[in-house]
C-alpha cells in the first residue's frame, strides 16, 4: 500500500516505469532475499554433501575394522576347536586302548579261571572216586570218614568266609558302578577285604589276596543305569567267587588226605 505521507516518487507503483529503468523497485526487492536463499541452500548442500562424505567414510572405516575383528575372532575359534578336537580324539584313542587292554586282559584272565576251573572240577572227580573206594574199604573207610567229618566244618567256615568275601565284592562293586556314592566308600571296602585276604588263614590258604587285586584292576562290568539288583553287577567276580568255592571243596579233601597219611 503506498504512503500518501511519502512524496510521490518513494512510492512503488505496480505499472510506473521511469525512464532509463527496465524493471521495477518491486522485483529488486524479491532478489536479494531470493539470492540469498539460493546462496544458503548451496552451502547447505555442500555442507551437507560432505557431512555425507565423512560419514561414509567412517561407516566403511568402522566396517572393515568390525570385519576384521570377526574375522580375526573367527579364525580363533576354528584354532580353537580344532585344536580342542585334537585334543579329544587323542584322549578318545587313549581310552579306546585302555578299554581293549582292560577286555584283552579280561578275556585272558577268564581264560585262566575257566581252565583252572575245569582242572579242579577233573581233581574233584578224582578225589571222589578214591573217596568211593576208600568208603568201602573197612577200617580205612571209616578214618577217612571221620576226617572228611572233620574238615566238612572247616568246609563251612571257609564256605562262611567265602559268603562274606562275596558281599563285600558286590558291594564294592555296585558302588562301582554308582554315579553318586564317592569313590572313596569303594576304596576303603577294598582295603578291608585286602587285609582279611592277607590275615585270615583259609583266605591264605585259597590265595584269595592276589585273585581280589585282579578283580580291582580288571573287572569293570557294569549292568544297566537303572540296575538295581547287586547280583548283575561285576562278571570277573564271580568266576573267581566259583573258582574258590571249586578251591574250598578240593582243599577239603585234601585235607582229610593228610589227616589220614598223617603228615
Amino acid at each position: 500500500m503506498n504512503n500518501l505521507n511519502d512524496p510521490p516518487n518513494w512510492n512503488i507503483l505496480p505499472n510506473q516505469r521511469e525512464p532509463g529503468e527496465e524493471g521495477s523497485r518491486w522485483n529488486y526487492a524479491l532478489l536479494v532475499p531470493m539470492l540469498g536463499l539460493a546462496a544458503f541452500r548451496w552451502i547447505w548442500t555442500r555442507e551437507c554433501q560432505k557431512e555425507i562424505e565423512r560419514e561414509k567414510k567412517e561407516y566403511y572405516r568402522r566396517h572393515s575394522s568390525l570385519q576384521k575383528d570377526l574375522e580375526a575372532k573367527y579364525r580363533d575359534i576354528i584354532t580353537e576347536n580344532r585344536r580342542t578336537v585334537a585334543h579329544l580324539e587323542l584322549e578318545l584313542e587313549k581310552e579306546r586302548n585302555r578299554t581293549l587292554s582292560y577286555r584283552e586282559a579280561l578275556v585272558s584272565q577268564s581264560r585262566k579261571l575257566v581252565e583252572e576251573r575245569r582242572i579242579l572240577e577233573q581233581e574233584q572227580e578224582k578225589l571222589e572216586r578214591e573217596k568211593q573206594v576208600l568208603l568201602h574199604s573197612g577200617a580205612a573207610g571209616n578214618l577217612y570218614q571221620s576226617c572228611l567229618a572233620k574238615e566238612e566244618e572247616w568246609q563251612k567256615r571257609a564256605n562262611i568266609l567265602l559268603k562274606e568275601f562275596e558281599e563285600g565284592l558286590k558291594e564294592r562293586q555296585d558302588i562301582y558302578c554308582s554315579l553318586v556314592v564317592p569313590r572313596s566308600q569303594r576304596l576303603e571296602i577294598e582295603k578291608n577285604l585286602l587285609v582279611k585276604a592277607a590275615t585270615d588263614s583259609v583266605a591264605v590258604a585259597l590265595q584269595m589276596e592276589s585273585g581280589l587285586k585282579d578283580i580291582f584292576k580288571h573287572d569293570n562290568y557294569c549292568g544297566n543305569l537303572l540296575n538295581r539288583n547287586k547280583s548283575q553287577n561285576g562278571r570277573l567276580m564271580w568266576l573267581y567267587l566259583r573258582y574258590w568255592e571249586l578251591a574250598i571243596e578240593l582243599q577239603k579233601f585234601k585235607r582229610a588226605e593228610k589227616a589220614m597219611l598223617g603228615k
